[in-house]
C-alpha cells in the first residue's frame, strides 16, 4: 500500500506539476532545456528517495527545490555556462539551503499570475509554429503535460530513441533559433496551434491508428482533456478553448461504449447509451455554455453543440439529424475542408434520407468538394452504408472493398471486414 501510495505521489506530481515548475525555472534561468532537464532530473531524484523517506508534505515546494538544485549543480559544472552561472549567483546564495540526499525544502509556488503567464508561455512555446507538427507533440507532452519520453514513445509506437532524438532536435531548435519563451501579440494565431495539438493528441487516443491490439487509449484521452483543461485556466475568456474542452468531454463520456467485449468498434447508433456518463455530459453542457455565452462563435464550439446533440439524446431515434445538418452547414463556411462536407452529407442523409445524401455526395465530387480524399476510407465506407440502405447491396459491396483497402486503423479494418462478410 505504502508503494502504491509513493507511486501515485509521483504520478500526480509529474502530471500536475512538473509543467509548473519547468515553467517558473525556465523563466529564472532564461533556458528551457536546462529547466526541462533539471526537472527530469528531480522526478528521478524523487523516485529515489520518496520510497525510503515518505512523500514530503509539499511535494510541489520539494519539486521545485530540488529541481533547482539541480539546474545550478548542472551550471557549475557546464565550463562554458559560466556567465550563466554569474547570472544565477543570487540564487545560489539565497538557496544554498541544507540539502542532504535529495531531501529538498518546502519552498511555495505562489504568485498565481506570474506563474500561469509561465505557463502559457511554455504552452505556446512548445507548439511554435518553427517546430513541426510531431515535435509540438512529443515537447507538449513532455514538458506541459509531464510524461516521460518512454511514455510518449510507447503511446505513439516510436522507439524511445527516436522519440528522444525528436525533443532533443526540437529543443536545439528552439535555442538555435532564439525562440522566446514570451506570450506573442497575435495570441489568437498561437493559440490555434495549441488546440490543434491537444486535438490530434485526444484523437488518437479516441482511435488509434497505431496498435493492433487496441482501439482507445484512455490515458491519451485523459491527458488531452487534462492539458485543455488547463489552457481553459489560463485562458478563461478564449471561447475556443472551451469549446475544444467541452467537444473533448462529450467523446470522452461515451468511451466505454465504443468498443464490445471483443474488443471491436461499435458504431454510436449501436451503442448502450445507459451506460454513458451522464455527469461528464453535464460539465460538458455548461463549459460549453460559458464558451457560447461570450458570443465568439468558432469551429471548436460548432463541433461541440453536434456533439453535445449526440450526447444528450437518449436514445438513437432522439437525434435531431435536422439540427446537425444544419450546425454542420455552419461548419462548412467556417472550416470548408472535404472532411466536414463528408460529415455534413451524412447529417444530410439522416435527416432526409440516403438518397439525399448519395446525390450530396455525386454534387460533392463532381464539383471537386472532397478532393483528397480518395484514400480516405471512410468516404467511401459512408457511400457504402448509404448504399446499402439506398437498397443496392451489389454498389455497396464494391464501395465497402474499396473502404477495406485504405482502412489504416486495425479496429476500422476489423469493421469492414465485418461489413463485407455480412453483404456475402
Amino acid at each position: 500500500m505504502a508503494d502504491a501510495t509513493v507511486e501515485a505521489a509521483l504520478t500526480r506530481v509529474a502530471r500536475e506539476e512538473s509543467g509548473r515548475v519547468l515553467a517558473l525555472l525556465a523563466r529564472r534561468f532564461g533556458d528551457v532545456d536546462l529547466a526541462d532537464e533539471s526537472v527530469q532530473d528531480a522526478l528521478v531524484e524523487a523516485a529515489r528517495v520518496w520510497p525510503v523517506q515518505g512523500v514530503p508534505a509539499n511535494p510541489p515546494g520539494w519539486l521545485l527545490t530540488v529541481a533547482k538544485h539541480k539546474a545550478i549543480d548542472r551550471l557549475r559544472r557546464a565550463a562554458s555556462a559560466q556567465r550563466r552561472t554569474m547570472a544565477a549567483a543570487r540564487d545560489m546564495a539565497v538557496e544554498d539551503v541544507a540539502f542532504e540526499d535529495g531531501a529538498g525544502g518546502d519552498e511555495m509556488i505562489d504568485d498565481e499570475q506570474p506563474m500561469a503567464d509561465d505557463r502559457l508561455r511554455l504552452v505556446l512555446l512548445c507548439c511554435h509554429p518553427a517546430l513541426d507538427r510531431d515535435a509540438q507533440v512529443a515537447l507538449t507532452l513532455r514538458m506541459v503535460g509531464g510524461l516521460t519520453t518512454p511514455e510518449i514513445a510507447s503511446a505513439f509506437l516510436v522507439p524511445e530513441a527516436t522519440l528522444a532524438q525528436r525533443i532533443v532536435r526540437a529543443k536545439r531548435k528552439i535555442r538555435d533559433a532564439g525562440i522566446p519563451l514570451s506570450i506573442p501579440t497575435d495570441l489568437d494565431g498561437r493559440v490555434d496551434a495549441v488546440l490543434a495539438v491537444l486535438y490530434l493528441i485526444f484523437n488518437e487516443g479516441y482511435l488509434t491508428r497505431s496498435d493492433r491490439d487496441v482501439v482507445v487509449r484512455v490515458d491519451l484521452v485523459d491527458e488531452a482533456v487534462r492539458l485543455t483543461a488547463s489552457l481553459a485556466e489560463l485562458l478563461p475568456d478564449h471561447a475556443e478553448v472551451d469549446g475544444l474542452l467541452a467537444l473533448e468531454m462529450f467523446h470522452r463520456s461515451r468511451l466505454s461504449t465504443r468498443t464490445d467485449a471483443l474488443g471491436d468498434l461499435v458504431l454510436l447508433e449501436q451503442q448502450d447509451r445507459t451506460r454513458w456518463d451522464l455527469e461528464s455530459i453535464g460539465r460538458a453542457n455548461a463549459v460549453l455554455h460559458r464558451a457560447m455565452r461570450r458570443m465568439q462563435p468558432g469551429p471548436y464550439q460548432l463541433q461541440a453543440i453536434i456533439a453535445g446533440h449526440h450526447a444528450n439524446a437518449r436514445t438513437a431515434g432522439d437525434t435531431d439529424w435536422s439540427a446537425i445538418a444544419g450546425l454542420y452547414r455552419q461548419l462548412v463556411a467556417v472550416t470548408p475542408s472535404p472532411v466536414v462536407r463528408l460529415n455534413h452529407a451524412v447529417a444530410v442523409a439522416m435527416a432526409d434520407g440516403p438518397h439525399a445524401g448519395l446525390a450530396m455526395l455525386d454534387d460533392l465530387e463532381a464539383r471537386g468538394g472532397l478532393d483528397g480524399l480518395e484514400r480516405y476510407h471512410l468516404l467511401h465506407a459512408t457511400r457504402a452504408e448509404l448504399l446499402l440502405r439506398a437498397g443496392r447491396p451489389d454498389d455497396a459491396k464494391r464501395a465497402f472493398a474499396l473502404a477495406r483497402a485504405t482502412a489504416v486503423a486495425p479496429a476500422e479494418q476489423r469493421h469492414l471486414d465485418r461489413r463485407l462478410a455480412a453483404l456475402d
